[in-house]
Parts: structure tokens; C-alpha cells; sequence
């Protein structure tokens, strides 16, 4: 390896851009890594990584394990380049933990989310309005919230109802329509942001504020924190803190209750689910059959009411 771990850190992601992998959080991780190891040369030795993955802050116990996992295929990278790099094995401190249930919104905590949104500073000011919808696209919709902040002006048609998401995971594009009450709520949105900084450009970010142009990930999550505080939410009484993904599993989650109200074939609809969502894989909307308390109930009555049906075939 030539240069520093951070060079080989930007070098190793704008690979896996171009290969169509984007991932915000081991991004950040990888690139945690590289300031760590600044002034670094050389092959990388596995107490130096161990070292790093081992210094986190987090109290969870699997975080060292998550770390280290985050930074493996990078190493295997080098290891390519440079087989003095050491690569971890799989699983050397531990397993990463299973996925933790997400909490799903109740209409009752959707209507505070809007009205606490709609509460922020500035009074009488586009940030508040502008955090409302953003807030109301991502639960009504399911879009990932890196997905929604990347929207230009082009990519929202109110005329069809139709989002065009051209940051999705891997890169992939996706058209997403959207029910009528969120067009509604968009053009409000859209017409109050014209009336205060005129026509936009296609380009132009869709989400902005009175002072920024264009919200940023960080920007965002810490108005949402700002808003949480204020309604006083902690992981108290529910499967954890709220956040803002937890929007996008709602969706998910009300969508298939429905469903399974409806008495609709579930796994015949879950493969358009999983593309509107722009899942990669299927099993990633399974998940939540087992994941979701509200679905597994549903999932153990229905399954009760088929195991007591008459066999036919029963001698």
C-alpha cells in the first residue's frame, strides 16, 4: 500500500460507488478508521485494527463485533494489494448481534411527530413546514431518509404523483408514486417554498430551509432529535428509541397489516413491496415477519384458523 490508510480508505469507496455500493454508515466507519490510523504507512498488522474496533464508546457489548466487520472487506482489499496486510477472521470478537425490532409508530405518534415538526424554529419560517412534509413523505412513503434529502425539484412530479428516487441503495433508480393526500401535502409544501425563493431549477433540492439550499443527513437527524426531546420519547415502553428509519419500517409494517385485514395473499404482493421500497433481496421484507410483535400476531392467528380446518386427506 502507497499513502496513508485515509487515501486507501477514498480510493477503496469511490470503488465500490462505482460498482454501485453505497452505504452512508460504513462509509463513516471506514473513514473513523483511517483518521485512527493517521500517519500510518505500510501493511496493516491485525493489533492495530483490533486496537481500533476494541476503543469504541458504545456500551453495546457487540460494537467491537460490528466494527471490525465494517472494516474487514477494506483489509481484504489491501490484503490484495499487499498480502503483509493482516485480515481478521470472521467472527474474531464475537458475533455482531441480530437486528434490533424496530419501533413502529402509532397514528397517535405520527400526528405529535407533525405537529412537534411543525413546531420548530424559526416561527412563521420554511424549516418548520419543510421538516413536516419531509417528515409525513418518509412515513407515508417508506423512502430511506438519504433518499428523500437527495430529491431535486425534477425528480417530484405532483402532476403524475409519481417520486423518481435516483439515489437508492447501490445506486439504483426507482419510480415511486405516492397517494394523493401526499401530493397534497407536497405541493402545499412546494408552493409555500416558491412564494419565498421563487421559481427552483430541476436541480435544485427539493427539501430546503429559509438558510440552506440543501439539508444534509446529519442536518436532519438532529432536527428530528430536536423534535423527539421535545414529545419527551425514549425507548421507555417500547422496543427502542425512536427514530427516523423507524418512519420507512411503519410503512412496512402498516402495509402488510392491511394486507393480512384485507385477506390478501401476502407473499404474492411482497415482491412489489420489496421493489417499491428498492429492496435488493425479498427476504429483507420477510424480516419483519418475524421481527414485528403486531405481525406475528396476526401471522399465529391465521395459522390457527388453518390448522384447524378439516383434512380432507385424514383417514
Amino acid at each position: 500500500m502507497t499513502g496513508t490508510v485515509a487515501e486507501a480508505v477514498e480510493g477503496f469507496v469511490a470503488l465500490r460507488r462505482g460498482l454501485g455500493y453505497r452505504s452512508v454508515t460504513q462509509e463513516r466507519s471506514l473513514r473513523a478508521f483511517g483518521r485512527h490510523l493517521k500517519g500510518h504507512q505500510g501493511p496493516i498488522p491485525l493489533e492495530v485494527t483490533l486496537g481500533w474496533a476494541t476503543a469504541s464508546s458504545s456500551s453495546d457489548p457487540r460494537n467491537p463485533a460490528r466494527r471490525l466487520a465494517t472494516v474487514r472487506g477494506f483489509l481484504r482489499h489491501l490484503h490484495g494489494l499487499d498480502d503483509a496486510t493482516d485480515v481478521p477472521a470472521p467472527g474474531l470478537l464475537g458475533p455482531t448481534g441480530q437486528r434490533t425490532p424496530p419501533h413502529v409508530y402509532s397514528d397517535a405518534e405520527i400526528a405529535d411527530l407533525m405537529d412537534g415538526a411543525g413546531q420548530l424554529d424559526p416561527p412563521g419560517g420554511l424549516r418548520p413546514i419543510c421538516y413536516a412534509t419531509l417528515f409525513g413523505l418518509l412515513a407515508c412513503s417508506g423512502l430511506r431518509i438519504s433518499e428523500a434529502l437527495a430529491l431535486s425539484c425534477g425528480d417530484v412530479d405532483l402532476n403524475a404523483g409519481v417520486i423518481t428516487v435516483r439515489a437508492g441503495k447501490r445506486g439504483l433508480t426507482r419510480l415511486v408514486p405516492v397517494h394523493a393526500t401526499a401530493v397534497t401535502a407536497l405541493a402545499a409544501y412546494a408552493g409555500e417554498r416558491e412564494h419565498r425563493h421563487g421559481c427552483p431549477d430541476a436541480q435544485d433540492a427539493f427539501f430546503r430551509t429559509d438558510w440552506s439550499e440543501h439539508i444534509g443527513y446529519n442536518t436532519a437527524h438532529h432536527a428530528f432529535s430536536v423534535v423527539r426531546q421535545g414529545l419527551g420519547w425514549t425507548a421507555d415502553g417500547r422496543t427502542r428509541v425512536p427514530r427516523i428509519h423507524d418512519l420507512r419500517h411503519r410503512m412496512v409494517v402498516r402495509r402488510i397489516q392491511a394486507w393480512h385485514a384485507e385477506g390478501a395473499d401476502v407473499d404474492a404482493n411482497v415482491g412489489a413491496l420489496a421493489t417499491y421500497l428498492g429492496h435488493i433481496e425479498v427476504r429483507d421484507v420477510y424480516w419483519y415477519l418475524s421481527a414485528v410483535p403486531e405481525l406475528m400476531s396476526i401471522i399465529g392467528g391465521r395459522f390457527e384458523t388453518f390448522s384447524q380446518r378439516p383434512n380432507p386427506g385424514a383417514l
